[in-house]
């Protein structure tokens, strides 16, 4: 008599899944990031950084006392085991798919680690009583979270070959150098928001702030800040110009007209914010925007694809035209 659990096992070793259905668990996984930062920018700006002292539980329990700090705090680590799920089944997922893609399995494997990392040292700037060095990490960390699944996204929509590579070598580098523009952007903004009226704690005793310009910290970084995020804005302008010429390839167009869209709505979030004295909800507004304004530096880069194999500016070594 066959085991039931032979079965099982059959069952699971025939177990496929589709590329769109794939690629629909992907997007999942993409919004699901993208969501957390949302919530954890919300947990640090209503001061409830500390609203659970201890980790996992809060203040030893495994149900949040009835504490608005609290219930947004555990709130935040209860989403974040929602998010652990989407990214634990794009990277499994990615094994079942068919046809099997290497580089799918490599870029659905990051995520569960970058989870379990973010997990791990949430916990300990919570230990730490959020000092703005880690808290800062802890962002970023988000960031490369994001890069992973907007790349694993973005490849899973397209089979190998599918895409045409670009012969205008200049529009794609363009594009490209956008990305260390706009990562120095945001990081300026998170040393700008670490040095600012939220340091995430409501007793707002314990978080030191960054103060390496004395009392006009805030004041020197917003204003670096600010001159970067223009400089990010008139090369994304510049970018625009460039693949719209003669002869270029305007394959990035919408991409870059969003971002630039979107860096001047910052720019005005965060002119408003100053002159308000920086309201905790136009500062999560401005995190937010910041967020989705990177993932459109992302869109960008990948719809300007990849340059034709033994052009000018072409990588040495073969691409995957799908990437």
């Amino acid at each position: 008599m066959p085991r039931a659990d032979s079965g099982v096992l059959s069952r699971i070793r025939n177990f496929t899944i589709s590329p769109e259905r794939y690629q629909a668990v992907t997007l999942i996984a993409l919004v699901a990031l993208v969501t957390i930062v949302f919530t954890g920018a919300g947990v640090r700006l209503t001061a409830s950084g500390l609203g659970c002292p201890d980790w996992p539980k809060c203040y030893d329990q495994y149900v949040a006392p009835a504490q608005i700090n609290a219930w947004i705090e555990y709130g935040n680590r209860l989403i974040t085991g929602i998010v652990s799920i989407t990214v634990i089944a794009a990277a499994l997922l990615a094994f079942f798919r068919r046809p099997y893609r290497w580089h799918l399995a490599f870029f659905g494997a990051l995520l569960p680690l970058g989870v379990i990392g973010q997990a791990v040292l949430g916990a300990y700037v919570v230990y730490k009583h959020l000092p703005p060095e880690l808290v800062i990490f802890h962002f970023i960390l988000s960031m490369i979270l994001i890069d992973a699944a907007f790349a694993l996204f973005w490849c899973s929509r397209y089979e190998p070959g599918e895409r045409r590579y670009s012969t205008d070598w200049i529009s794609t580098w363009a594009v490209r150098a956008l990305i260390p523009i706009g990562q120095l952007t945001i990081f300026l903004g998170t040393i700008t928001t670490a040095s600012g009226p939220h340091p995430g704690d409501h007793d707002e005793e314990l978080v030191r702030r960054f103060d390496f310009k004395g009392k006009d910290t805030l004041e020197w970084i917003v204003q670096r800040h600010a001159a970067m995020a223009v400089i990010f804005g008139l090369s994304v302008l510049a970018v625009i110009f460039i693949v719209r010429r003669r002869g270029g390839d305007p394959r990035a167009q919408k991409p870059l007209l969003v971002t630039m869209a979107l860096i001047c709505l910052q720019l005005a979030i965060g002119l408003t914010q100053w002159l308000l004295h920086l309201p905790a909800a136009l500062v999560w507004v401005h995190v937010v925007v910041a967020t989705l304004l990177w993932v459109s530096v992302l869109w960008s880069v990948a719809t300007a694809g990849q340059i034709t194999p033994g052009t000018k500016g072409a990588l040495r070594r073969k691409p995957d035209p799908a990437v």
